[in-house]
C-alpha cells in the first residue's frame, strides 16, 4: 500500500514539473512516506527525518516532509519533535503534496524566511479515488503494478494502528478501477495486484450483490476479461471476506493463479477474541479446506502475530500446530508491537520479549523447512513463469513468479520480460527457484 501511494505521489509530482532524482544528496525536496504499523517502522522514520534534518540547517532551501500514516497517527507532535519539516501531510491528503510543495517553494525563492510549515491531516470525502496516477513515461514497462480499490478499515483488531491512520472504508468505483488497469495493460502492464487494508471488504456498502456475488468478486470477473492481462493478485484480504463467491473465482479465474494469502495471526480461538478476529480455529480451517477443494494446486500464505499481550504457552502451541496443519509455504511471521492507542495496549500480561523471540524462532523454523520441502518437491517439474524483471545479478538471468507466486530465477534474454515463460525447475532454496526455458509458452 505505502510503495503504491508513494508511486502515485510521484506521479503526481512529474506531472507538475518535478523530477525525481537517484541521489538523494541531489534532492531539493525529500518527502518520507511512513509505516505505522510497528513502532519500530516509526523510530526508523524519525531518526531518518532527523538526520535530515541536520542537513536543512546547513542548507535551509531544502524543504523535507512526513506524508502518511506515521503524519496521520503522531500529526503536530510531529513538528513538535522535528520543528524543521516543512510539511506533514495525512493518509488521505497524498493528492495536495504538490499544491503544498508549490506554495512552499514560492516562499523560498530568493532569500528570505523559513516558510511557515504545513500540517494537512483532515479528512477529505473522495480521497480513494486520487490514488490512480501511474507513470508510463521513463524506461522499460511496468510488468508487475498495483492499484489501490479502496482506502480504510472498519474490522478494529485490538492490535491494530490502522483505523485510525487510514479512516474508515471507502471504496472506488469498478468502472474507474477497470479504466485504470486497462490504460496500465496498454503500456505493457502484464499482473496486476489489488490493494486495500481489507480488500475482500470492497464495496461492501456501495454497491449492489449482482447475481449472487460480492462487489469484489464482480471487479475481479471485469479486470479477469482484460486479453493481454496475464495475473491477477489481490492483497490484503481477511478470512471473512472468503464467501462462497469468492471461493468459487479460484476456481473459475484461471488469472487469480494458484495462491492466496489468508491472515489467520493466532491458531487459539482465545487469542482471536482478544484481538477481535471474527472467527475461530476451525472455521479458519474449513475455509483452507474449502479453498483446497475449490483449487487443489494453491499455496498459501498467511500473516501470524506471536507475543500477543496473555498468549500461554498453550496458546502458542495452538498456533504452532495450525501453521503446521495448514502447512503454509510462505509467512510473514511478526512479534507483537504494542501500539499507544489501540485496546491491546492497555492490556495485562504482556508477554516478555524473550518468549516472543523464541516462538518467533520456532516457527520460521517450520517454515523455512516446510518452503524448502516444497521446492525441491519442483525440481524437475515445469512451470509457468512471467517474466517480471531482469535478475540484480549476474547478467543475462531474469526473475519471475510461478502462477503459485513462487520466485525463480532463469536465464533468458529481456524480450522475454511480461512474456508467460515455460521454465524447467533445475535447483531450489528456501527463498527461491532456478530454472532454465523449455519454450516460450
Amino acid at each position: 500500500m505505502n510503495e503504491r501511494d508513494s508511486e502515485a505521489v510521484a506521479s503526481l509530482l512529474r506531472a507538475r514539473g518535478y523530477a525525481i532524482v537517484e541521489d538523494e544528496a541531489l534532492a531539493d525536496v525529500i518527502l518520507l512516506n511512513t509505516c505505522s504499523v510497528r513502532d519500530l517502522a516509526e523510530q526508523k522514520a524519525i531518526g531518518k527525518a532527523a538526520h535530515l534534518s541536520k542537513r536543512k540547517r546547513r542548507n535551509p532551501r531544502l524543504l523535507v516532509g512526513i506524508l502518511g500514516c506515521m503524519a496521520q497517527n503522531r500529526g503536530a507532535d510531529l513538528l513538535d519533535r522535528l520543528p524543521d519539516l516543512d510539511l506533514v501531510v495525512g493518509t488521505q491528503k497524498f493528492h495536495r503534496v504538490p499544491d503544498h510543495l508549490d506554495n512552499l517553494l514560492a516562499t523560498i525563492k530568493g532569500e528570505g524566511p523559513r516558510p511557515e510549515s504545513i500540517l494537512d491531516l483532515d479528512a477529505e470525502a473522495g480521497s480513494q479515488n486520487e490514488i490512480r496516477g501511474h507513470d508510463h513515461t521513463e524506461g522499460a514497462p511496468q510488468i508487475s503494478a498495483y492499484i489501490s480499490i479502496m482506502q480504510g478499515c472498519n474490522m478494529h483488531c485490538t492490535f491494530c494502528i490502522v483505523p485510525k491512520t487510514r479512516g474508515e472504508e471507502r471504496s472506488r468505483p469498478i468502472d474507474d478501477i477497470v479504466r485504470e488497469a486497462e490504460d496500465l495493460v496498454a503500456h505493457g502492464t502484464r499482473e496486476i495486484t489489488l490493494l486495500g487494508q481489507i480488500v475482500t471488504s470492497y464495496g461492501r456498502r456501495e454497491f449492489p450483490m449482482v447475481d449472487g456475488k460480492t462487489p469484489f468478486v464482480q471487479l475481479l470477473e471485469r479486470l479477469h476479461a482484460l486479453p493481454q492481462l496475464h495475473r491477477l493478485r489481490f492483497t490484503s484480504p481477511h478470512p471473512s471476506g472468503f464467501k462462497p463467491d469468492l471461493i468459487a473465482a479460484h476456481r473459475d479465474l484461471s488469472k487469480l493463479g494458484e495462491y492466496a494469502h489468508l491472515p489467520v495471526q493466532s491458531g487459539s480461538d482465545r487469542i482471536l477474541r482478544a484481538m477481535n478476529r471474527p472467527y475461530t480455529r476451525d472455521t479458519y480451517l474449513r475455509l483452507i479446506a474449502s479453498l483446497r477443494a475449490a483449487q487443489p494446486k494453491l499455496w498459501f500464505s498467511t500473516d501470524i502475530i506471536v507475543g500477543f499481550p496473555g498468549e500461554t504457552d498453550e496458546d502458542f502451541a495452538a498456533t504452532r500446530d495450525l501453521f503446521r496443519e495448514v502447512g503454509f509455504e510462505m509467512a510473514y511471521l511478526f512479534k507483537y508491537s504494542t501500539r499507544t492507542g489501540t485496546p491491546a495496549a492497555e492490556l495485562p500480561d504482556q508477554v516478555p520479549t524473550d518468549v516472543a523471540e523464541a516462538r518467533h524462532r520456532e516457527l520460521m523454523d517450520i517454515l523455512e523447512k516446510r518452503s524448502l520441502a516444497r521446492h525441491q518437491q519442483m525440481v524437475g517439474t515445469t512451470e509457468e513463469v512471467l517474466a517480471q524483471e531482469p535478475a540484480k545479478r549476474p547478467a543475462g538471468r531474469l526473475m519471475g513468479r510461478t502462477r503459485g507466486y513462487r520466485k525463480v530465477f532463469f536465464d533468458a534474454p529481456d524480450r522475454l520480460l511480461g512474456e508467460l515463460v515455460q521454465v524447467r525447475i533445475t535447483s531450489a532454496t528456501v527463498a527461491a527457484l532456478h530454472g532454465e526455458v523449455v519454450t516460450n509458452g
